[in-house]
């Protein structure tokens, strides 16, 4: 039996205290918001003010990991997430006739929901659960740390005038956690942080379905790009659905993206958003804005081994990334899960840290260098509008485009696509295979011509929706006569 500590309640805070209290070991959670969520959803969402969270407004797709951590830990948090209006989508539901299945197809599911959904039903769950004692209304504001072996351990928290004791503390206290500053207040070598600065900003407006109109536009992408930006929506539960716009921080027009009317404009120019607004839904929220992102990934540990032992970070504590890919909350459920598998042998801290973040070298820290590299891979693509290639695209480029295309007609293609979606394959795992390779060239076979486009709009057509012009040039200034 492990005495665990926990600082911050968000997902991953929530879900190791569930995964921790049900395995038999006594947890404290520390939340400094007073709130908990439910039983009125749209409320929670829509008008719970958290500065500290800007994401919890923005769209969410849960992938595959999420959906499986939940059914193997708590599967009654999964059905209550379905039960307050959750949704799944098998990516292979794009095809009228599949093809034979193969195992793993049942796992190809993004989970369809607002991100309060699944904080709702954790929250339940973790408020009947009698090994977790959660301290709503009470922050921590500091570690106990013994100093007195080689590496300094942590061995509680301090909340207020109060102590508490604990064999594990973790650091589920987002990306603005202050652990590494206490750390390092506290005499311990610095965390190793590594930060990548993502010059793209989000926007995005939530919609509800009328209830007597329809419910679904067809068979539509879900979302679609430009040279300089991307659309797409994200359906959800209970009839809501997201539209949202994606553009480079350096973009003259991303202003204008705020008002309602432009936004809608500008995102009727996508195929996706022009089919779900045609549905005539009503909006709910003006347009929700979210910038100034990173790529941070934090180590309690560097080239000498861990910098404190009992005491370890889950959720964006260690990995905050750019939202693109949709890792931030299957992260903080995959590392809640292992803290949780192994937490028996807390009870030798130096042994429990370092496996912990080796465990994080070989998997998370993976899919954190995926997505800095993604995101200079798409760097040109969503950097300056005025610096767009018009240059034919090279052979990589027309393959990634052609393999893109290809899914969408292939079910084979469209399950390599899914995996590596989902997080489950690398895209050189899924792709190169000798029968994803061969159904790319029988496609290419059948589209000789193929060449890439995007599906969004031109830049002239984007500046026309925006009402954009051109600043007019200066005047040259002329000195009047006599000067």
């Amino acid at each position: 039996m492990t005495r665990v500590a926990i600082v911050g309640g968000g997902i991953g805070g929530l879900a190791a205290a569930l995964f921790l209290g049900r395995r038999g070991h006594p947890v404290t959670l520390f939340e400094r918001d007073g709130r908990r969520p439910g039983p009125d959803l749209d409320r929670d969402f829509f008008d719970w003010h958290r500065p500290g969270v800007p994401q919890a407004v923005q769209p969410h797709g849960l992938l595959a990991p999420v959906r499986t951590v939940l059914r193997a830990e708590v599967p009654d948090v999964y059905d209550a997430m379905l039960r307050l209006g959750a949704r799944e989508r098998n990516e292979l539901d794009w095809f009228d006739e599949r093809g034979p299945a193969r195992p793993g197809d049942e796992d190809l599911v993004t989970i369809q929901t607002r991100r309060i959904v699944l904080e709702a039903a954790l929250h339940d769950a973790v408020h009947r659960e009698p090994r977790v004692d959660v301290r709503l209304g009470e922050p921590v504001d500091g570690l106990l740390v013994d100093r007195r072996g080689d590496i300094p351990l942590v061995t509680g928290v301090r909340s207020g005038s109060r102590t508490h004791d604990a064999d594990l503390v973790l650091d589920a206290g987002g990306r603005r956690s202050p652990v590494p500053r206490w750390l390092a207040a506290a005499g311990c070598r610095d965390a190793v942080v590594e930060n990548h600065r993502v010059r793209i900003a989000y926007f995005c407006r939530w919609y509800r379905l009328r209830p007597d109109g329809p419910r679904d536009p067809g068979r539509v992408k879900a979302g679609s790009s430009s040279a300089f930006a991307v659309g797409g929506v994200f359906p959800s539960d209970n009839g809501i659905f997201a539209a949202s716009l994606t553009v480079s921080t350096s973009d003259p027009t991303r202003a204008a993206l705020r008002d309602p009317a432009v936004f809608e404009r500008v995102g009727r120019t996508f195929p996706a958003i022009s089919a779900w607004l045609g549905l005539e839904p009503e909006p709910v929220t003006g347009v929700l804005a979210m910038g100034g992102l990173h790529n941070r990934w934090t180590a309690l540990a560097d080239a000498a081994g861990p910098v404190v032992t009992g005491l370890v970070g889950v959720g964006d504590s260690v990995a905050y990334t750019n939202p693109t890919m949709g890792q931030g909350v299957a992260m903080a459920l995959e590392a809640a899960q292992w803290v949780a598998r192994h937490a028996a042998a807390a009870a030798e801290p130096a042994a429990f840290t370092g496996s912990y973040h080796r465990w994080l070298a070989r998997t998370l820290r993976l899919r954190f260098d995926a997505q800095v590299a993604a995101d200079r891979a798409n760097a040109a693509q969503l950097g300056d509008p005025a610096k767009v290639s018009t240059e034919s695209p090279t052979a990589p480029a027309r393959e990634r485009a052609a393999l893109a295309a290809c899914a969408f007609d292939d079910p084979l293609v469209m399950r390599a696509r899914a995996k590596v979606r989902h997080l489950l394959l690398t895209a050189d795992q899924a792709y190169g295979t000798e029968e994803v390779r061969a159904r790319l060239a029988h496609w290419l076979d059948q589209h000789p011509d193929f060449t890439p486009r995007f599906e969004g709009p031109s830049r002239a057509e984007w500046e026309s929706a925006a009402g954009y012009a051109e600043p007019a040039a200066a005047t040259p200034h002329t000195a009047p006569p006599g000067r």
